[in-house]
């Protein structure tokens, strides 16, 4: 058994004491001492999706309750590197705090000759080329997300996607007349690709405008549904 106090608030640094005690060797919890960053990898990005859900929810108290599923998964990843001497949660948070005074000069500083984050955040990590700005986008985005990024990315760096209507009849014809399933594919990444292109020109986040449309598909046949069992 392993007593842990009872208080009126719990703070960081009880979530900290918390995570180490399951995941002690001897003592901790049979699930929790044996988990590793690849085998929560998932849940680390299920508790982001819910608070992002709370969030569209405009649910305050829902999203109290997800931001802390994400702390403790931050927290969570945290112990296992402390265990392997790399840093600690508090390493973490030095780290984040350092980087914020460092992106905002013109805040923190009274520096009013640097205000752009983007040029800070490449200076910072060694991004020196196109290559190095877009290799850096993460490889675990929902795809459609990351093309865009890339695209913005590249855009920066005067390179643009080129991207019509007609590319996109192109390659939804050729995805649909073919029967090579490799050719398919490429054809329906081209429509995607292409899609997210368009959706720049216009202003729009792709991700979020699928996401929006997805929402508008389970509204209309749920209420199918409820009409059919009345």
């Amino acid at each position: 058994m392993n007593a842990y106090p009872e208080k009126q608030h719990y703070t960081a640094d009880d979530l900290v004491a918390i995570i180490a005690i399951l995941r002690d060797p001897d003592n901790g919890c049979p699930w929790d001492k044996v988990q590793t960053h690849r085998s929560i990898r998932m849940n680390f990005l299920e508790e982001a999706y819910e608070a992002v859900d709370a969030i569209d929810l405009d649910d305050p108290e829902l999203l109290c309750e997800e931001l802390g599923d994400v702390l403790m998964q931050v927290a969570f990843h945290a112990q296992i590197e402390r265990e392997a001497g790399h840093f600690t949660f508090a390493e973490v948070c030095d780290g984040v705090c350092r980087k914020l005074l460092d992106r905002h000069p013109h805040i923190f500083r009274g520096d009013e000759s640097i205000k752009d984050w983007d040029s800070l955040k490449n200076k910072e990590k060694g991004r020196l080329t196109l290559a190095d700005d877009l290799e850096s986008v993460p490889g675990a985005l929902p795809a459609l997300m990351r093309a865009a990024k890339l695209q913005k990315r590249a855009a920066r760096c005067g390179v643009e996607t080129a991207a019509a209507p007609a590319d996109i009849a192109a390659a939804a014809e050729t995805a649909v007349s073919t029967a090579d399933k490799a050719m398919a594919e490429q054809a329906v990444g081209e429509l995607l690709f292409t899609a997210a292109a368009l959706a720049r020109q216009a202003g729009v986040d792709p991700e979020q405008a699928l996401q929006k449309r997805n929402a508008a598909f389970l509204a209309e046949h749920a209420g199918r549904a409820e009409n059919q069992e009345s």
